[in-house]
């Protein structure tokens, strides 16, 4: 079941692990308010990551990702120390005042960062100061970058493991294997509910081991009874999978001469888990991951976005000039053909077209004939009596002019003989143009009782 978290700023959470039997990685994903497992994958040592578990793109802009990796704990330095309640800022400076104190390591040549333990009293926080030399770190770096792993945080599996555990009653718990050596364990003192001191346990060689196990817990007990806090003997337990504890838990019921109860250890999905949740709600706290290298890692970060964008549109650009010419070539294809086809074609349409100008020769002779005749037709009907044509000019095959005179009282029939040949119509056609040729004239004759008329009409059939 996920843990429940309080505003976060990622989506998603990679966790790696690195270990003599290759590196192992899982995702988490940011559900609502909870933490729960994506997946998990198993890599060769000698096997680059793939890009999408190692690397961040362009998508982690809209949902960011944290990377964690798992610093070997049996290249670091751990102490217990306790504090006043305080703000981080405030428990960073008074740590800094004891750091010479606490560091094996000269200052410069470390790299620190704490992490708080429950069960501390009211106004006292219980830390884990994790000390670890800047070339560790550096060195464990290069292999990641080299597995093209850049991690955002480095982070201390054994501590979740410390958390993760229940605590009952005063006594040691005995990590046998959480280091990453299976000969090496953390053992953690716990009185009155609170984390009081950590010390390492070397497994010795088969010969005489129950006896040096012996003495190494005795001088740890006698530490915490100069210190005040070890007030009874302990009870004690060892934190082991199966295949350790049956290594383990031998030696110590025979060198401690008590029983060791056997607790399995959370599983590592678990506590993957743990650290991911602890990673997002790190709330400003230190982490082992050198400044230099966080901004390295930013700004390679920002040159493979800058990198990618440019990509693209170079990427863009090609694949536009290529179908350009690729369409420019289809054109062009589709064009010569179109060329061939029309010179192949041409002197059919050449004869084609002479014919037909030919034939339309002839079909306007022969409607110009016809014509002619109606228009002949329509005048001989509709000529009023008393009126006298003395010309009927027919020209450009469109144009019907008429002259003739008639007596003054015949003007008007005339006129109206005038009008009834525009509006003629043969065959249902009208025969003219009522909007062209030149209107009626009339001219009286001087000292005679005679009118002379002419007019136009134009035929209303299309030109060609």
């Amino acid at each position: 079941m996920g843990a429940r978290l309080t505003q976060p700023r990622h989506h998603a959470c990679h966790v790696l692990a690195a270990r003599q039997t290759g590196r192992r990685v899982w995702r988490f994903e940011v559900k609502g308010s909870t933490l729960q497992l994506d997946r998990a994958e198993q890599f060769n040592t000698d096997q680059p990551l793939p890009r999408h578990w190692g690397t961040k793109d362009w998508r982690t802009l809209g949902r960011p990702r944290l990377h964690i990796a798992w610093l070997h704990p049996d290249r670091v330095f751990l102490r217990v120390v306790h504090l006043p309640a305080a703000t981080p800022d405030e428990t960073r400076a008074m740590i800094e005042l004891q750091l010479e104190r606490l560091s094996p390591l000269p200052v410069a040549q470390a790299i620190w960062s704490y992490h708080p333990m429950p069960g501390a009293p009211q106004g006292q926080q219980t830390l884990v100061v994790v000390i670890v030399a800047r070339e560790t770190v550096e060195s464990f770096l290069g292999q990641l970058e080299s597995a093209g792993y850049q991690p955002d945080r480095l982070e201390l599996g054994a501590l979740d493991q410390l958390a993760a555990v229940p605590v009952t009653g005063d006594g040691a718990w005995i990590h046998a294997g959480v280091l990453g050596r299976p000969d090496l364990a953390l053992v953690a003192w716990w009185y009155s509910g609170i984390l009081q001191n950590l010390s390492f346990l070397q497994l010795p060689p088969p010969e005489n081991r129950p006896a040096l196990i012996r003495s190494q817990l005795h001088q740890a007990a006698w530490a915490g009874e100069l210190d005040g806090w070890l007030t009874r003997p302990p009870e004690w337990h060892l934190v082991a999978d199966p295949v350790t504890a049956a290594e383990w838990e031998p030696a110590l019921s025979e060198g401690l001469q008590t029983t060791v109860h056997v607790q399995p250890p959370p599983a590592p999905d678990e506590l993957a888990r743990r650290t991911a949740e602890r990673a997002l709600q790190a709330n400003g706290l230190p982490s082992l991951l050198p400044a230099d290298h966080a901004t390295r890692y930013r700004q390679s970060f920002v040159d493979r976005l800058w990198m990618t964008g440019l990509g693209a549109v170079v990427g863009l650009y090609l694949l536009g000039v290529i179908g350009y010419f690729a369409a420019l070539g289809v054109l062009q294809f589709q064009l010569r053909r179109v060329e061939a086809r029309i010179e192949e074609i041409t002197p059919e349409y050449n004869r084609a077209s002479q014919l037909k100008a030919r034939a339309q020769v002839l079909q306007d002779r022969q409607d110009l004939r016809f014509a002619a005749l109606d228009c002949y037709k329509l005048v001989a009907e509709l000529l009023p009596e008393g009126a006298t044509l003395q010309s009927f000019d027919f020209a450009d095959g469109r144009r019907l002019t008429l002259n003739g005179t008639c007596p003054e009282d015949r003007v008007m029939a005339v006129i109206e003989f005038s009008s009834a040949l525009r509006k003629a119509q043969v065959r249902g056609q009208p025969m003219f143009d009522p909007q062209k040729g030149e209107p009626f004239t009339q001219r009286r004759t001087p000292n005679a009782n005679v009118v002379s008329w002419n007019f136009s009409l134009e035929l209303s059939r299309p030109e060609e």
